[in-house]
């Protein structure tokens, strides 16, 4: 696990065993803020170690951005911590997450002692602010990358904790296209300084505007391919045709997991756009 401090009280860690997923970190002189844990608990322990031992503070919230494992798994470690999330996500963990937590045990003993805690702070529309120790974190709801997902910005150091919707390549296999363009222009709104992506590296000031018009672009850019073989009523086969280069991303980032992200991206939104079209029972084409 890599550690970066970002900001005097803020820290990311970066996985270096599951997909470089990453959690966050805010620390205030009343206790810790824990945006996300990370897939295999040995990790998070070493995040838990850092900042009860070492900095010897109380971790006061777990905020769980999205329901995926990768993002709530460790959840349990912090039995005295309450968590936060979307309503959505807590109905997700308490049941695709307990399901998927079953399956993965059964492959990974390292996971044994895992068990889905579920949020006793959640919020349906809205923001929902969280204060602490003069830290005031927002929590946006911000679908795209999957329908339940939270931005969380740190008002005071304008660091937004994007989740899984900022990756090397954005992701929609479990959200949706939409919903993802306008949670970008939410993003874009809140002009933070910092965007803390879900997977790799942290983009810095100035770079923030350049790297979400460029996502924005991808996305563009996959629409136009996908409603082209969709009109032109092509096998959905041929979208394996459409490699990620061509859509303006590097093959390279996640050690070549993007290219599996886009391809899935593609067939998504073919769906989704199939979705779109369709005629209501009774309507008129």
């Amino acid at each position: 696990m890599v550690r970066e401090r970002i900001a005097d009280d803020i820290y990311v860690f970066t996985s270096q065993s599951y997909a470089q997923v990453t959690a966050g970190a805010v620390l205030t002189k009343e206790g810790v803020i824990l945006i996300d844990t990370l897939y295999f608990p040995d990790e998070t322990k070493a995040i838990k170690e850092f900042l009860e031992e070492r900095q010897g503070l109380k971790i006061r919230y777990v905020i769980n951005t999205h329901y995926h494992a990768d993002h709530t798994q460790g959840s349990y470690l912090f039995p005295e911590a309450q968590i936060v999330s979307h309503a959505m996500c807590r109905q997700l963990l308490d049941s695709v997450g307990r399901s998927g937590l079953t399956e993965a045990q059964a492959q990974n003993q390292d996971l044994e002692e895992v068990r889905i805690i579920l949020p006793e702070i959640v919020f349906k529309e809205g923001v929902l602010n969280l204060y602490l120790g003069g830290k005031t974190l927002q929590l946006h709801h911000m679908p795209g990358h999957s329908m339940d997902l939270t931005g969380v910005y740190v008002t005071n150091n304008q660091i937004l904790f994007a989740s899984d919707n900022s990756m090397p390549v954005p992701t929609i296999f479990d959200g949706s296209y939409f919903a993802l363009v306008n949670s970008m222009h939410k993003m874009l709104a809140l002009e933070p300084d910092t965007i803390v992506q879900g997977h790799g590296e942290v983009i810095l000031r100035g770079e923030v505007q350049s790297v979400i018009q460029n996502d924005l672009d991808y996305l563009t850019k996959i629409k136009d391919e996908v409603s082209a073989v969709l009109q032109s009523k092509q096998s959905p086969d041929v979208l394996d045709s459409i490699d990620i280069e061509s859509c303006g991303k590097s093959r390279i980032p996640l050690n070549g997991l993007v290219s599996d992200l886009h391809r899935a991206n593609l067939y998504r939104l073919y769906e989704e756009l199939q979705e779109e079209t369709a005629v209501p029972e009774g309507g008129v084409a």
